[in-house]
């Protein structure tokens, strides 16, 4: 963006500063930043993105904000949170598969806002350290429920509070019983007991409330990083909440998918032309089910913990209205990927065996939603959360990498209240966004090693309505699974499948393959997808 440019957009969201200035001058205009994620929390989840989950709160920030219909994420858990918080492609951050390190080189908004007069707390999920099992599982498993000690979880310099974030609670490792979570940290010591009561959605919710009326005692801005653990699994939940939906899915997967795409229809984020319903991706039937109380417990708890989620979020919004910060900080929501498939996982690695008194954990319980149990909600469930798209977590067709991603800042959006952005955007774009609004400038080196070149653009045009792209081309790719888009094309595939080819524009659920019909387009796309990923797993084996 040149200079003109960058000036005429400063004014237009009315911003106080310009240009790059030196490490720790306090800039009093510059926003706050909370950032807040879900984890595996389907496309159509949130009620103001067609969900019967009850979550006002967050359909506040919707109404007083920007929902965004083409926000995409790396489709797994540990390549958006590597991309998020990097601004680049998950490869070149260093995240070529789970449980390894982000690279040293790969500058956080954390340590570069930090450098540059922001506090910087993070609470919640980290997931970008390397992730290493015992050599014997029942080692493992003692380590799991807190019955023996091995250390730390992970390296220590790639924890968060080593990775730019003043402050973090939260967990080190992906997966955690949330009553009692294994790889709990404050900065890097262990936490070692909780109370009875503990539940980790209350707990990063209440240190994020403690972090903000911190930040409310000086002029310097914030970056605040809320990472949730829910809805992943397991499925864990209050009595009182799994109560409220005790019987809000007995009529199964496929109503459920028809009801959301009525809604998202009528509240005018999808048509029914482009986006065209398919079938379950499961291929599974509701009337073929054995099971159904089962399988509706298991759904009425991931929608307890999305309802307690946003139950938090208020209280933040109520924090930050206390605190007079709520108007000039900027909110954004979203998931880390479509909502998981995954179900029937034994023991072992993160999934403990036991409690801490060792009780031992029924897997697949009839009855969900203890600490004694661990379920999934698996791949009916899972293309039923992310309607109207095909597919899910891990796989890099829409109903794996689309989010809902929610934009809230009172004092610079007015005016644009409970509008629907349409623009093609990416989780490589929050890094590039928040420098530009701090109005600090990506750095050529971190941690004594050069940076590469951001892979994210800025939000800004787009939010603003100045343009209606700034992404001509994307790439995904995780474990076999991969995508390009090219303007109205995109090509997706699953792990050892041949490429399908759709004209995303019309075809936006990824229905109508047109690979046979036009195989030089294939040809075409696939060299631009394969001279990409040559380059970033060529970045990634560098420094």
């Amino acid at each position: 963006m040149n200079k003109l440019i960058f000036s005429c957009l400063l004014l237009s969201v009315g911003l106080f500063f310009t240009g790059c200035t030196s490490k720790e001058e306090p800039k009093p205009d510059r926003p706050n930043i909370l950032l807040i994620m879900l984890d595996d929390s389907g496309f159509s989840d949130l009620g103001c993105y067609g969900g019967e989950i009850q979550t006002p709160n967050i359909d506040q920030l919707a109404a007083t904000g920007v929902r965004f219909t083409q926000m995409h994420n790396a489709a797994r858990c540990c390549p958006t949170r590597a991309s998020l918080l990097t601004g680049l492609y998950p490869q070149t951050a260093g995240i070529t598969g789970m449980g390894v390190n982000l690279k040293m080189n790969a500058a956080t908004i954390a340590e570069v806002l930090k450098d540059n007069g922001y506090h910087t707390g993070m609470t919640g999920k980290w997931h970008l350290s390397t992730t290493r099992a015992l050599p014997e599982n029942d080692e493992q498993l003692q380590w799991l429920a807190h019955r023996k000690d091995h250390g730390p979880f992970s390296p220590l310099d790639n924890y968060p509070s080593n990775r730019g974030f003043e402050e973090h609670w939260g967990t080190i490792w992906g997966v955690v019983d949330y009553f009692d979570p294994f790889s709990l940290v404050h900065n890097e010591e262990p936490i070692e007991n909780v109370p009875d009561d503990f539940y980790v959605t209350d707990f990063i919710t209440q240190k994020s409330i403690d972090l903000l009326d911190e930040y409310s005692k000086d002029d310097k801005p914030f970056f605040l990083y809320v990472a949730h653990n829910a809805p992943h699994w397991p499925l864990h939940a209050l009595p009182e909440d799994i109560e409220k939906y005790k019987d809000t899915y007995n009529d199964g997967w496929e109503v459920l998918r028809q009801n959301r795409y009525e809604r998202m229809v009528e509240l005018g984020l999808i048509d029914t032309v482009a986006y065209t319903l398919p079938e379950n991706s499961s291929g599974r039937k509701w009337d073929d089910c054995e099971n159904k109380d089962y399988e509706a417990a298991c759904m009425a708890v991931h929608a307890a913990m999305v309802d307690h989620v946003d139950r938090g979020i208020g209280q933040l919004i109520d924090e930050l209205k206390k605190n007079g910060q709520y108007e000039n900080t900027l909110i954004f929501v979203l998931s880390d990927n479509g909502a998981s498939y995954e179900r029937g996982y034994p023991p072992g690695f993160d999934r403990p065996g036991f409690t801490r008194d060792s009780t031992i954990i029924e897997y697949n319980a009839q009855n969900p939603g203890s600490q004694t149990t661990w379920n999934y909600i698996g791949d009916a469930w899972a293309s039923a959360s992310n309607t109207p798209f095909r597919y899910w977590k891990k796989e890099s067709y829409e109903g794996g990498s689309s989010t809902p991603f929610i934009v809230h800042w009172p004092q610079k959006l007015a005016g644009m209240e409970n509008t629907i952005n349409r623009g093609l955007a990416h989780v490589i774009d929050i890094m590039p966004t928040c420098l530009e609004l701090a109005g600090v400038e990506y750095p050529d080196s971190i941690n004594g090693l050069k940076t590469n070149k951001l892979d994210g653009t800025s939000l800004m045009p787009l939010l603003m309505g100045e343009t209606t792209s700034i992404h001509d081309t994307l790439f995904w790719e995780h474990e076999g699974g991969r995508a390009i888009r090219i303007g109205d094309w995109k090509m997706s595939a699953l792990p050892n499948r041949s490429w399908q080819l759709f004209n995303i524009t019309e075809d936006h659920t990824e229905m109508n393959d047109l690979a046979a019909q036009h195989p030089e387009k294939v040809n075409e796309m696939d060299a631009v997808w394969q001279e990409y990923f040559d380059e970033v797993m060529r970045k990634a084996q560098a420094n």
